[in-house]
């Protein structure tokens, strides 16, 4: 009797409205979910209309989007220039800040048909990481969580589930996995006191986990998104962790360790993850996507609590909540 795997993959589109050839690459029943990154947004209406027309062929797919706040925030016209992070921190109310910035972001992605940001960042800011820096809260890891933790409670009041990044912590490892393979050199208890701090702290919260494209040779010679020991033995075993797991993009360098697009997607479905993100290269997406037919794998049930739970409100600009949080924002000089 063969048993199938649990998983399924994310992708994306090159442009602001779907041709033929996403349409059926968005049919496939192993695909589950979809970005939308710059080069696929103009404004709000066209965002929205745009998620009309994937839900038109698709209404289960999970939308996704990075928006961060700082330098990663994909939708700017017509959105609210958000923040990075870290300048959260230098606030006296910086817990309230934060909370009204989760909510405030999560606001406007369901407002255009978006199910969720890939938010928040976990990472910790130790002044090594130049792609992470000011898109974490913090260096130090108790205050980290709770500022994260804040974050959190405002998309949760928005109606988004938070996707915690990337673990067990992408703030140590100097290189970029965008365009190289990080390694930390440091053991499992020197980062059990550290950087797994906000994912212990805030298991329970999170509906998401993404792993990060880096190796920590002195606990799996594998990057965490690939890495059993990481995936079931710790975030699931230890953590009790029992929310979706999302691969970072499969198509950054910091993934070319395991070899080709397929040979990625079956390493990261088979160490746990239940969808594997090919972004920014189509060949490769469908190369991912042939290696998961040929794997007969199925969507895990997990994925549906990633939908988002206020697509309705366009009036948003209207309600006390907005306006309070966008003033609070203001006076902090946190937003124009």
């Amino acid at each position: 009797m063969t048993v199938s795997l649990q998983g399924s993959l994310m992708v994306d589109i090159a442009g602001k409205w779907l041709t033929a050839e996403d349409r059926q690459l968005l049919r496939q029943p192993e695909v589950a979910g979809l970005i939308i990154f710059a080069r696929n947004i103009d404004n709000p209406r066209q965002v929205r209309e745009l998620c009309a027309s994937i839900r038109a062929i698709r209404p289960d797919l999970i939308l996704a989007v990075d928006q961060e706040g700082g330098r990663v925030q994909r939708l700017r016209q017509g959105f609210v220039r958000l923040p990075a992070m870290r300048a959260l921190a230098d606030n006296d109310n910086a817990e309230y800040l934060a909370e009204q910035c989760g909510w405030l972001m999560a606001t406007e992605v369901l407002a255009v048909g978006l199910d969720l940001s890939f938010a928040p960042v976990l990472d910790l800011d130790h002044q090594r990481s130049a792609v992470v820096g000011s898109r974490a809260f913090e260096g130090d890891p108790l205050l980290a969580t709770r500022l994260a933790g804040a974050f959190i409670r405002g998309m949760n009041a928005a109606g988004m589930a938070a996707c915690g990044k990337h673990f067990p912590g992408h703030g140590w490892a100097e290189a970029d996995s965008h365009v190289a393979i990080p390694t930390d050199e440091r053991s499992l208890e020197q980062l059990r006191q550290s950087d797994l701090v906000p994912f212990t702290r805030l298991s329970g919260q999170l509906a998401a986990v993404m792993p990060a494209h880096v190796i920590y040779p002195q606990v799996d010679n594998q990057p965490a998104g690939f890495s059993r020991r990481w995936l079931q033995d710790i975030l699931r075993g230890e953590l009790g962790f029992d929310g979706v797991i999302f691969s970072d993009d499969l198509s950054m360098a910091g993934a070319h360790v395991v070899g080709d697009a397929a040979s990625r997607i079956e390493a990261a479905l088979s160490a746990g993850c239940d969808m594997g993100l090919v972004c920014n290269d189509r060949a490769a997406a469908e190369l991912a996507l042939s290696a998961a037919q040929r794997m007969k794998v199925k969507p895990s049930p997990r994925i549906a609590r990633m939908r988002g739970q206020g697509f309705a409100r366009t009036d948003y600009r209207q309600q006390p909540r907005w306006l309070e949080a966008l003033g609070a924002l203001k006076e902090a000089q946190l937003v124009d």
